[in-house]
C-alpha cells in the first residue's frame, strides 16, 4: 500500500499516535492527528498517581504539559493536532462509545475522503472504548452502501474512508493482546489482514519526534521504549466470505 493521503489517524491520548504511528506521520507530512482524551481537568483535581509519578502537582498542569509536548512532536512531523474534550479515565470521568462516535463523525464528515487509521483497542479500557466508537463510525459508513456492493468497492459506491488499524505501541507487547483483538473480529465476522507501507527509512524521524514527550517517556521502562521505536503494524478488515 502507498502512503495514503489524505491521512487521519484516531489517538486515545495525547502520545499514542506518535508512539503507534510515528513513521507512517513523517511519511505523510500532512496527516491530521485527532486526539479524543486531551480534555484538560478542572485546577481543583489533584495530580492522579500517573500525573503524580511524572512530577506535575495538579490533573490540569499535566494535561497542559502533555498539549504542548503533543504540539511539538506534531510539529515535528508535519501534522496538525485536533483535541478533543473527553476526559482520561484517571480523571473519574466515563463515557459511552456513541458519544465519543457522535463527535468522531462530525469531525470525519468535515474532510470526507483518504485513509482513517484507528487504534485496535489493546488492554487499556479507555484504547478500547475509543476503537469502539471508531468501530461504531465505520459501520454506520458501510450501512451506506448497498447491500451487493462489497466493503471497499470503487465502482462510485465506496464508504467516504478507507479504515486501516493499528497495533498501540506498549500495549501490543503484552502477551496475547493483539491475537485476542483478532480472534474478536472473526466472531464478528471481520477478518485481519496485514498493511504494509514503505515507511521504515522514517524511523529516525519518529524517534526524534518521540523525545518530544518527556513527561511520559520518564515512566517507561527498557522494554517498553524498545517497543515505542519497534516497527509499526497495521491491519484492513473485511467481511469473512462465509461462501468460500
Amino acid at each position: 500500500m502507498e502512503i495514503p493521503h489524505p491521512l487521519t489517524i484516531i489517538s486515545p491520548h495525547l502520545e499514542d499516535a506518535v508512539f503507534s504511528c510515528g513513521s507512517l506521520l513523517a511519511a505523510s507530512r500532512q496527516a491530521l492527528v485527532i486526539t479524543v482524551f486531551a480534555g484538560l481537568p478542572g485546577p481543583e483535581l489533584t495530580a492522579p498517581a500517573h500525573d503524580s509519578a511524572a512530577g506535575f502537582a495538579s490533573a490540569r498542569a499535566a494535561m497542559e504539559a502533555r498539549r504542548h509536548e503533543d504540539a511539538r512532536a506534531l510539529s515535528t512531523l508535519g501534522a496538525d493536532p485536533v483535541w478533543l474534550d473527553f476526559l482520561e479515565q484517571q480523571y473519574g470521568q466515563r463515557y459511552d462509545a456513541v458519544s465519543i462516535a457522535l463527535r468522531l463523525g462530525r469531525l470525519l464528515a468535515l474532510q470526507p475522503g483518504g485513509t482513517v487509521v484507528a487504534p485496535m483497542g489493546l488492554r487499556h479500557a479507555d484504547h478500547m472504548l475509543v476503537n469502539a466508537a471508531c468501530m461504531l463510525v465505520r459501520e454506520a459508513a458501510f450501512a451506506d452502501l448497498p447491500e451487493t456492493v462489497p466493503h471497499g468497492d470503487h465502482d462510485g459506491h465506496v464508504a467516504p474512508f478507507r479504515w486501516i488499524f493499528y497495533e498501540e505501541a506498549i500495549y501490543r507487547r503484552m502477551p496475547g493482546a493483539t491475537q485476542s483483538r483478532m480472534v474478536g473480529w472473526w466472531q464478528e465476522g471481520l477478518l485481519a489482514s496485514p498493511v504494509h507501507m514503505p515507511i521504515s527509512v522514517f524511523t529516525a524521524q519518529k524517534a526524534r519526534a518521540v523525545q518530544a514527550y518527556e513527561s511520559q517517556l520518564a515512566l517507561f521502562s527498557p522494554a517498553q521504549l524498545a517497543d515505542v521505536c519497534a516497527p509499526e503494524r497495521y491491519w484492513s478488515l473485511d467481511a469473512i466470505d462465509v461462501h468460500r
